[in-house]
């Protein structure tokens, strides 16, 4: 079972959600892996706190230039919709930070000048996390393509009972590029006009995807009753709802597990856990 934790905007509690998740699974007796796809920010590392024993370069693909192959033909800089390719004659210019990987150009050059070359984006980092298996990826700073090292990082998955997908905020290319291939999205939000716009936007994203998905309302005493109102009457599953608890809050900051700290809130993500099985398995 894979499970794709996402939400619309940061700052809901996603992390919080899935990595707890992944704890109470892996204290179940599940084989589980945890895969932090939010490779702009990963904190998922703050709370599962792993063994990193791999390390290694994440590359995304770039044309190579043969210019003394080229004919000046200009085909590659027409077929490319974002400038990352410029021919002007004999000479060709290439911008790497612009290519998002298409091959369209070296495929489209009639004498095979152009070819595949590699530019590093990122690190892809593994290792044990107590039960768990854990797989991040971390960006490079400056780098704005990121979906080749979250399907790097998707890649590098572990073979387990549960796999849980951290995703980035947001309802952007990131998002779905970690979101495909899941069983089901639990989107999180809070009780905030704010939330609730956001929620909006990614149930959009999720629905034109096709995928099963229900929301989990974090800090659902401290907001207002707009979100759960909405879910109710658009029919959408709100699978839990998680009380803002200071002390939770404060072994947060840190970086320890609502799980590990109240037995109250680990059996609440037992019974979360529970009703995805049984949303996964209709």
């Amino acid at each position: 079972m894979r499970i794709a934790v996402a939400s619309g905007k940061g700052g809901t509690g996603k992390t919080t959600v899935a990595t707890n998740l992944a704890f109470v699974a892996s204290q179940d007796g599940r084989s589980v892996a945890y895969l932090d796809c939010d490779v702009e920010e990963p904190n998922g590392a703050i709370f599962l706190k792993p063994q990193i024993q791999e390390d290694r370069a994440v590359g995304a693909a770039v044309p190579k230039v043969d210019l003394d192959k080229c004919t000046g033909c200009g085909k590659c800089g027409k077929i490319c919709q974002y400038s990352a390719i410029v021919s002007m004659g004999k000479t060709v210019l290439t911008f790497p930070e612009l290519c998002h990987g298409c091959a369209g150009c070296w495929l489209v050059c009639p004498v095979g000048a152009i070819s595949e070359g590699q530019r590093e984006i990122g690190r892809l980092q593994a290792g044990p996390a107590g039960k768990v298996q854990f797989v991040q990826g971390l960006l490079n700073i400056g780098q704005a393509m990121s979906p080749p090292l979250i399907r790097a990082v998707k890649a590098a998955a572990p073979q387990a009972d549960l796999t849980i997908v951290d995703c980035p905020p947001g309802t952007s290319c990131p998002v779905i590029a970690a979101m495909r291939g899941s069983d089901y999205v639990l989107l999180v939000t809070e009780p905030t006009p704010f939330g609730l716009n956001d929620l909006k936007l990614a149930i959009e994203t999720v629905r034109k995807l096709g995928m099963p998905f229900g929301v989990l309302i974090n800090r659902a005493d401290n907001g207002d009753l707009q979100t759960r109102q909405f879910c109710i009457h658009s029919r959408i599953p709100i699978l839990a709802e998680i009380p803002d608890v200071r002390a939770v809050a404060e072994a947060y900051s840190r970086g320890i597990l609502a799980a590990e700290v109240s037995q109250h809130y680990r059996k609440g993500f037992e019974r979360l856990l529970g009703t995805l099985d049984k949303e996964v398995a209709r």
